[in-house]
């Protein structure tokens, strides 16, 4: 049986959706961040990309993204 791109994207959703339900917001970025390579300027990245954001901005993301 073959996975198509739209049925990974579902596993990705469901995924998030229970690590988040499991280990909370926090937690859930936690473990994601265990399991990441990263490459370029990592600290200059994060700083520009969450200048702005707070918790708030998180769980108004994670919610549209898991729904």
């Amino acid at each position: 049986m073959a996975v198509t791109v739209k049925d990974l994207e579902k596993i990705r959703q469901e995924g998030l959706k229970a690590l988040r339900e499991k280990l909370g917001t926090i937690g859930m970025i936690k473990f994601i961040q265990m399991y990441s390579d990263g490459e370029g300027d990592y600290v200059e990245e994060r700083r520009e990309k969450l200048k702005n954001l707070n918790e708030e901005h998180l769980e108004a993301f994670l919610k549209e993204e898991l729904n």
